[in-house]
């Protein structure tokens, strides 16, 4: 099934037409009964009153995926095979078949046994067809069953996975949930509707697929216009009354594409009229949660992050530069959409591409835009268009596209090739600092802020450099992180918000008050987020009008999240940050409801009932989470830190301990295990342990100040002038350091 991180809405369309509310009485096969509620919104017009003027541009559209985005079911429509066959795949056999005009799915249902599903609409048409299944409380679910329509035949998604019938990846689960993982991106102005109270959902829509509203906005006032005695007579309006005309700039038009073809978030349904993408999402960076360390796709991550890293997008380049915006399909053949701007005879050729002319390997895309398969069986490409880079991959382990065909050869094998060819000087890429930068050791900071100070760098790169920071506690990163308060790029400034919540509170209260105001929402709401932090005795008069519009704006964008899993999650957060442990507490278990798999859900509820007391139920919280993970060691650490608190102090030791068996390389696992062997007089081991830390951690200053203490309370003061020293080093300026300084005479 598709779609981003967590809700994705297009910015869509349609006519003072009747749609369809999805609510349903049950799971079976039976015949279902629709609300029909009339839409208020009477500024849509509809597809059909474009066909007349735009006969080409609606032919073609009439061929592409975004018409057949979503459609009822039909013999036309429906590409699988239904003529009751049957297909069994990780464990489960399912049944295709019609009834009537109606088409059936029989397999396993959300409590194991198998049920007859009608299918009420498809989805997509090529390279698969996907399929969708009606469920109580207007759910509309995917099943993992997709027809292959280039190889005429039934698979798996997630194919070679056993997924139990309670589990969120089920495909009755929320994981598959059409109206949160899907619809936006399928139909015309859809509203998901849902109902965080009643936990259901009222989702509609205007025009059930892709139309044409859904990139030129509302077309009333156009049509309107156009028949108008006005526009007969000769009067010329700039766009014609629509949001985007045919002569819009590259800002518009991919604002128009990202939210669909991007991997990010909506803030709400509540869309802002804006020219800034970031007043409606946030767009993902490209880190290594889902990208490759140099910025390559790994996870489905669509195209917009990728392409904002290009030298295609600096220069001006946009979508319908290459794609036919109605038929979606490339306007030219094969390298000729490459050499309309890049010479042939310069590109085009063995000379250039060291492969025979007409070959595959010689074709652009097979070097500079790599492909990688999502959802069993569709080829996307990667649209930064970057240079392969083997030696990269042999310093660093990171992909190149080289090596998708020459799989017989070594990546050093590679590499000598392209010095044989291009000598071996190659032109700087921010790769090369993105990569070291991404591994957070004592090394990256230098590395991520060559990135910062590098003004030919991407931007969107730079937002992810400032993204890294937050994980060096250092001066000289924090102040990095301030001043990037000030740039002119929405992302680097919420990603540099974001990234002040890693340090002290008096570090960024002053810095951070102005862009409680700030003239984009995703940036008003990060700044909320950290405001919220502070103990309100310590909140300036001066912002308090703008944190508390601020603040709505971040709750409302929370709450329209908790259809997911996650969205649960992330409000309970919030309610932890305004020590509201009740509602955190509701929260997290709602979240845990959709996921129970969810570990991270389970530390934060662990803590909600340790802040209220209800230490008991947050031990036996974590050790759900330790049967869920027994290798996650953040488990370890925070049953540690209970046991301790909890003053079981040999259990304490022991989950400590358990924690640096697995490897952790969080510093306070370090810090407070080696001050707890101090405290219990165990000298020599809390030297051992706080030096493991600092070999994993070498630029945390913490580590050096406990090592230090630990030498100071041993009276070894040789060992704590040469710690402190180190210490002054990493953190000269830091008050909590001084006396420590004057009094080892340093």
């Amino acid at each position: 099934m598709f779609k981003k991180s967590t809700i994705l809405v297009l910015v869509l369309v349609v006519l003072l037409v009747i749609f369809r509310v999805f609510i349903v009485d049950s799971c079976s096969s039976k015949e279902v009964k629709y609300t029909k509620i009339v839409t208020n919104n009477k500024h849509y017009v509809g597809d059909q009153s474009c066909k007349k003027c735009h006969t080409t541009e609606f032919k073609e559209w009439k061929q592409s995926h975004h018409y057949m985005s979503m459609l009822p079911p039909n013999d036309s429509t429906v590409k699988g095979d239904f003529n009751n066959v049957t297909f069994t795949a990780d464990g489960v056999t399912s049944r295709f078949y019609k009834k009537g005009s109606q088409f059936f799915i029989n397999t396993e249902g959300d409590d194991g046994k198998n049920h007859d599903f009608e299918v009420k609409y498809i989805f997509g048409f090529t390279p698969l067809q996907q399929y969708l299944i009606q469920f109580p409380g207007g759910r509309m679910q995917v099943p993992r069953l997709s027809w292959d329509v280039n190889k005429k035949k039934w698979f798996n998604q997630y194919a070679g996975q056993k997924i139990p019938s309670h589990d969120w990846l089920h495909w009755t689960g929320n994981a598959q949930n059409w109206n949160t993982m899907c619809a936006s991106c399928h139909s015309t102005n859809l509203k998901k509707n849902y109902n965080v109270k009643t936990d259901i959902y009222k989702t509609s829509y205007n025009i059930i697929n892709v139309s044409c509203e859904s990139c030129h906005g509302a077309g009333k006032q156009h049509v309107d216009f156009i028949n108008s005695d006005d526009y007969k007579s000769g009067e010329k309006v700039a766009g014609s009354f629509l949001k985007l005309a045919k002569n819009s700039g590259q800002k518009e038009e991919l604002n128009t594409c990202a939210p669909c073809h991007a991997r990010m978030s909506e803030l709400d349904d509540s869309h802002i009229d804006s020219k800034e993408i970031m007043d409606n999402y946030i767009p993902q960076i490209p880190d290594t949660e889902f990208y490759h360390a140099d910025g390559q796709v790994d996870d489905e991550d669509y195209i917009y992050t990728s392409f904002l890293q290009s030298k295609m997008f600096h220069k001006g380049v946009t979508c319908s530069s290459c794609h036919n915006p109605h038929s979606t399909k490339l306007k030219r053949i094969g390298n000729l959409t490459c050499t309309q701007c890049h010479v042939t005879t310069q590109y085009d050729t063995p000379k250039h591409t060291f492969h025979p002319k007409g070959s595959p390997s010689a074709q652009c895309i097979s070097c500079h835009m790599p492909g990688k398969v999502y959802m069993g069986n569709d080829l996307r490409h990667d649209h930064s268009f970057r240079v392969p880079r083997p030696d990269l991959s042999v310093k660093y382990g990171t992909p190149n596209a080289c090596s998708n065909c020459h799989k017989d050869k070594s990546e050093k094998v590679l590499a000598d090739a392209v010095i044989k060819w291009y000598g071996s000087k190659r032109k700087y890429h921010f790769s090369e600092d993105l990569i070291p930068g991404s591994r957070l050791d004592a090394n990256s900071e230098k590395h991520l802020t060559n990135i910062i100070d590098n003004k030919f760098v991407p931007k969107i790169i730079k937002a992810t450099a400032t993204f890294y920071l937050a994980d060096i506690p250092t001066q000289t990163s924090l102040n990095t992180i301030l001043k990037r308060l000030a740039s002119k790029e929405a992302q680097i400034r919420y990603r540099a918000l974001r990234s002040l919540a890693s340090f002290p509170v008096d570090n960024w209260r002053d810095a951070v008050g102005p862009l409680l105001s700030d003239k984009v929402r995703a940036v008003r709401i990060a700044a909320a987020d950290l405001y919220i932090t502070i103990p309100v005795e310590q909140l300036s008069s001066q912002y308090s009008k703008a944190f508390s519009l601020a603040k709505a704006e971040l709750e409302k964008s929370l709450i329209y999240q908790t259809d997911f899993s996650t969205g649960n999650v992330m409000l309970a957060d919030y309610y932890m940050k305004l020590q509201d442990y009740d509602k955190a507490e509701k929260f997290y278990l709602r979240g845990l409801k959709k996921d129970s798999n969810m570990n991270y859900a389970l530390l934060n509820l662990s803590a909600a009932y340790n802040s209220q007391g209800k230490n008991v139920q947050a031990l036996k919280t974590l050790e759900l989470a330790v049967k869920n993970d027994s290798k996650n060691e953040r488990i370890f650490y925070n049953m540690a830190l209970l046991h301790n608190e909890m003053n079981n102090i040999p259990a304490a030791e022991k989950s400590f301990a358990k924690a640096v068996e697995l490897k952790s390389v969080n510093p306070r696992v370090y810090y407070n295990y080696g001050l707890l062997l101090n405290q219990n007089k165990k000298i020599k081991d809390a030297e051992t342990v706080l030096l493991k830390g600092i070999m994993l951690n070498p630029s945390n200053p913490e580590l050096y100040y406990a090592l230090t203490f630990v030498y100071i309370q041993s009276n070894n003061r040789v060992k704590a002038q040469q710690t402190a020293s180190k210490l002054k080093q990493l953190d000269p300026n830091n008050p909590n350091y001084q006396q420590i300084f004057t009094n080892l005479g340093i």
